[in-house]
């Protein structure tokens, strides 16, 4: 079967890079600048076109199943890639259906989309790579077996979607000492140190409590690289008390950055890397001269 033709979507690549003046970080001689992945495409914004475009390409037509609880942003990039390129798409659904209904506006999305949604208990959903667990999900889904489906793993984190990453790093090149970013599931991370050039260094701000996130990234980068790629570290102080938790300091600084910036601040991923970022400036993590580059990831529309 032939691989989709993913450039008849117009991705804006490389994505655009400004500088943002702000004295919270000129103050201490930083040099802030801005990456807008959030821009490289309306319905596949910033790291979701990263990683699913290289899947897509494997998917080769294939309907393609993936995971995601209510509110993730990867199962509406799913869903809107299928109905942009005309294949199946299917999202398991950590959760009670029952409980979801009536659908929240990204489910909602996903249907409208034309997702099948397949509801499963969190116990099933933990499980999920089983092999058993997974095959009993294809039956109920109307599938006979693995070779029917592409499977993408929750949040598209895989060995195809960080090397799809690098491709954020190579445009960063040159161009930054230091590059932040949000993690969820550290696949953009994973590309991202990858791609960058020598002297360089990523710093992730995971957005879920745990600390756990250090050695799936290095598992991934086994697997997508070979070994260790790149120069990154993780700060795991910024994620307010975990997945799609916000405080009111929190929106606080958003609503701020928002209104220096004239940007609108995605608050579960994007608003805890810029807080801590900016809290890092603030402490002298950067030396003089330094300049450090935000990733935006996501749009402030998008609940994750």
């Amino acid at each position: 079967m032939n691989a989709l033709d993913l450039s008849t979507l117009h991705p804006r690549l490389p994505s655009p890079l400004h500088e943002a003046e702000d004295e919270r970080f000129t103050r201490h001689g930083v040099r802030l600048l801005l990456k807008r992945d959030d821009l490289i495409h309306p319905d596949l914004p910033g790291n979701k076109w990263r990683k699913l475009a290289p899947n897509l390409q494997a998917a080769t037509g294939r309907p393609l199943l993936t995971f995601g609880g209510a509110y993730s942003n990867h199962l509406r990039a799913t869903a809107a890639a299928g109905r942009l390129l005309g294949f199946g798409t299917i999202g398991v659904v950590r959760g009670d259906e029952l409980a979801a209904r009536p659908l929240n506006p990204s489910l909602s999305q996903c249907a409208a989309d034309g997702m099948t949604l397949h509801f499963v208990d969190r116990s099933t959903y933990r499980a999920k790579d089983d092999p058993r667990v997974l095959q009993s999900i294809l039956r109920a889904v109307g599938r006979g077996g693995v070779e029917d489906v592409y499977v993408v793993p929750e949040g598209g984190s895989n060995a195809l979607a960080a090397q799809g990453c690098t491709a954020l790093g190579h445009e960063l090149r040159e161009a930054a000492d230091v590059v932040a970013i949000a993690c969820g599931t550290g696949g953009t991370l994973a590309g991202l140190a990858a791609g960058l050039g020598q002297g360089q260094r990523a710093i992730g701000f995971p957005v879920l409590k745990g600390g756990f996130l250090g050695d799936a990234i290095r598992a991934l980068q086994r697997e997508a690289f070979g070994g260790p790629a790149g120069d990154w570290s993780l700060d795991e102080r910024f994620h307010f008390g975990g997945y799609a938790r916000t405080t009111p300091e929190l929106d606080a600084f958003a609503e701020d950055f928002e209104a220096r910036h004239h940007l609108a601040v995605e608050r579960l991923y994007v608003a805890k890397a810029l807080y801590g970022l900016t809290a890092l400036a603030a402490g002298g993590a950067f030396p003089p001269g330094t300049t450090v580059v935000a990733v935006i990831t996501g749009q402030s529309d998008s609940s994750r």
